[in-house]
């Protein structure tokens, strides 16, 4: 290093596309990848990230202030990953300073040391090995507790006990006060796995390891398309076993915290070895002990949600993306990023191979295997040769219904329970009744802040905006013309039950939604509860439609078809399907047949019928086709520059702003707009939007870079909360 002071250029956590230069003491050894601690505005104590060391700076180093201190002896972020980070950054046209601080755990964004407290693990003590449950069957909890510990003998920390679906705390301590658990230290070190089992693979689930495996050890971008039932998970297991004995790391991506249960129990039989959990459900502490373990090589397997993507990699030697066509891929807000198609590039990036299972791929992914860029492996069978379930359509039309049931619907359900079979109902709307009006005057209870109409929950008694979380007294009487008794029209999960309840007195009813669900440990015990047969029926939003295996389930019920079956929105219809066949998928996945009902107004509607009589494969056809012909993703690439706030000539400026400097220099961008979002107003502020489309990518990219630092100097920019999203999967 230079006798003088050197410059740093670090990333902080602010909304401004760019890197600051601080100076640092000779004696300072300073790397890429370690966080400091500077003075930044009128915070004396700011964390930031070194991006690069050099000895030029644009700026007069006389106005430079120096570095306060360093946080890290080594890198905290390696130059690889560091690399990725700034690509994304740089794809996404998001602060570079944001993504870096996004993905680090909360605790070193606050700049805590990059290590953990050492933990505990609890064992059984003396006789309690060898206890007989039924000596605590009038303390179940603690009966439940002894077995989890006598089924792992090596202990289980207090974060593998949150899997019980109750509070643990309690009954812990009075097994403690009997001394028959005890509490020993835990060195945070990876546990070795055991060897693994033998998965049994059927021909077309070997030929697809086969086909993986021959190129191991470098990049490859493989579509595992495989109907429902067919296995990719075995798959993946043992994918992941031959990455693991090579010493490698493995990570998995999953759509929702609601699949991490049954994919860790997977694993655990399989590999003999739970994996390292990254997602939101965790606590910080937690979060940073995983991230630790993962960085430092010593976690073999990662399985997480969305942001696990960011998880850096001492070994990394397979990355999976579980129910690719997701939408829980792509971050809404802040940074929009899609972790799908970071995956793909993180893994050319590490050379690598990255699998991506679906058994309704999205059009991206198809596209990619039609372009080469891609290996296609099918699984066409169900394991167990089992057919998948036909499809019938019940016309709704002219029918007399008991709430939202039909008459047929209902006898296939009493025809199910009679033969103690499960059935799962599918309507993906939670609530009792999204909306209620007014009969006399027409009048609708609507969120004041989003001009949206609220929905009554019931067990809540309170209207409730699923947009803004607002909530209101439920009305007595319409407030315009003072009419008593409101109607309660449409409706959700609780309604449904309400309505089974009353029809099935004697089924043992479950709900599984966003409501039911919210309490940790929770969906476990819920899905515990399905598995081992102590429920008849199940009624379930999306939260059910994908990954779960129920081996009782044989009847599916979709309650609404309809409402997904027109939108203004061209990737509604790929949408619909895929949550169509993934919500079929769960019948008749072991030995019994499943059956699936299907209610709707619409029977003669293309997209069902094509479903039906065709499968998916030939719908997905067709709607690449019809892409192609429209010039719409993914044959072109679109971003939506979106702008709000509460008054409208504000949003007006800032918008003839951005399109006179669009429209400088846009060759071969098309724009449209901008009009006012499909939700015109959220949260109080009203919302429009820019829609840009292009067919070249690396132009496309560079114009939006070049637009994006423009925007960021404009006056009328600073008076609107604005933001570009790249590749958007919602307009609204």
């Amino acid at each position: 290093m230079p006798a003088s002071p050197y410059i740093a250029q670090v990333a902080l956590p602010v909304p401004l596309r760019r890197t600051f230069d601080y100076l640092a003491a000779p004696e300072t050894d300073l790397s890429p990848g370690m966080r400091v601690r500077v003075a930044f505005g009128r915070k004396l104590k700011q964390v930031g990230l070194v991006i690069n060391v050099t000895d030029k700076t644009a700026l007069d180093r006389k106005k430079l202030k120096y570095i306060d201190k360093r946080l890290d002896s080594e890198a905290l972020v390696s130059r690889a990953h560091l690399h990725f980070l700034q690509w994304s950054s740089d794809y996404y046209q998001h602060p570079l300073g944001e993504v870096v601080f996004g993905a680090l755990p909360a605790l070193l964004r606050q700049g805590r040391p990059a290590r953990t407290k050492t933990g505990f693990r609890w064992q059984l003590s003396g006789e309690a090995k060898a206890l007989a449950t039924d000596a605590l069957k009038r303390a179940p909890n603690q009966r439940r507790i002894i077995e989890l510990l006598q089924a792992h003998p090596q202990g289980v920390t207090d974060e593998e006990l949150r899997s019980l679906p109750f509070n643990f705390a309690a009954p812990l301590k009075a097994l403690q006060q009997k001394s028959m658990i005890k509490k020993t230290a835990l060195d945070n070190r990876a546990r070795p796995t055991p060897p693994a089992r033998a998965i049994r693979l059927n021909t077309e689930q070997a030929a697809a390891v086969d086909a993986i495996e021959k190129n191991l050890h470098g990049y490859q971008c493989v579509l595992l398309d495989g109907v429902t039932g067919s296995g990719k998970t075995e798959v993946y297991i043992d994918l992941i076993r031959q990455v693991v004995e090579s010493g490698q790391q493995a990570l998995v991506l999953v759509p929702e915290i609601g699949l991490t249960p049954q994919f860790i129990s997977r694993l655990q039989q399989q590999l003999g070895t739970a994996p390292v959990l990254l997602h939101s459900a965790l606590s910080e502490s937690e979060r940073l002990k995983n991230w630790l373990l993962a960085r430092a090589g010593k976690a073999a397997i990662v399985l997480g949600t969305r942001s696990a993507i960011w998880t850096p990699l001492q070994r990394p030697g397979l990355i999976i993306v579980d129910e690719e066509h997701d939408l829980s891929y792509k971050q809404q807000d802040g940074f929009r990023y899609s972790a799908r198609d970071l995956a793909v590039l993180r893994a050319k990036l590490a050379d690598i191979p990255v699998v991506l299972g679906s058994a309704t791929p999205s059009m991206e992914s198809l596209h990619n295997v039609n372009a080469g860029k891609s290996l296609h492996l099918r699984l066409g069978k169900r394991i167990g040769a089992l057919r998948p379930p036909p499809l019938k359509l019940i016309n709704l039309r002219a029918q007399a219904m008991s709430g939202a049931l039909s008459r047929e619907l209902i006898q296939a359900i009493d025809a199910a329970l009679r033969h103690e079979k499960q059935i799962l109902l599918f309507l993906n709307r939670r609530g009792f009744s999204p909306i209620m009006l007014c009969h006399q005057c027409g009048w609708v209870a609507h969120c004041e802040r989003c001009e949206i109409p609220l929905t009554y929950h019931k067990h809540k008694n309170k209207m409730l905006c699923h947009h803004c979380a607002s909530r209101r007294p439920v009305l007595r009487a319409c407030p315009e013309c003072g009419q008593d008794g409101l109607l309660l029209v449409g409706h959700g999960t609780e309604r449904l039950t309400e309505s089974l309840a009353a029809i099935f007195p004697g089924a043992r009813i479950l709900r599984i939604d966003r409501d039911s669900t919210r309490r940790r440990g929770s969906m476990q015990a819920l899905v515990d509860t399905i598995t081992a047969g102590a429920a008849d029926i199940l009624v379930g939003t999306q939260m059910l439609a994908k990954g779960h295996h129920f081996p009782k389930l044989t009847l599916v019920g979709i309650i609404d078809t309809d409402q997904g079956l027109f939108s203004a929105d061209f990737r509604a219809s790929e949408r619909m399907a895929q949550l169509f066949i993934q919500v079929s998928g769960r019948a008749g996945r072991t030995t019994t047949p499943g059956t699936v009902l299907v209610q709707t107004h619409y029977p003669e509607h293309p997209l069902l019928q094509t479903l039906i009589h065709h499968g998916y494969a030939k719908f997905a056809r067709a709607l690449l086709k019809e892409r192609k012909g429209a010039g719409l993703p993914p044959f072109s690439y679109l971003a939506l520059l979106r702008a709000e706030t509460k008054r409208v000539e504000m949003i007006e400026s800032f918008f003839a702003d951005a399109i006179r400097i669009l429209d400088k220099n846009r060759h071969g961008l098309a724009r449209y707009g901008p009009i006012p979002a499909p939700m015109a107003k959220r949260s109080g502020r009203l919302r429009y939007q820019l829609l840009l489309q292009s067919k070249e990518r690396s132009r496309f990219k560079r114009h939006l870079g070049d637009w994006c630092r423009q925007l960021e100097a404009l006056p009328s920019a600073k008076r609107v909360r604005w933001s570009l999203d790249v590749d958007p999967q919602d307009m609204l």
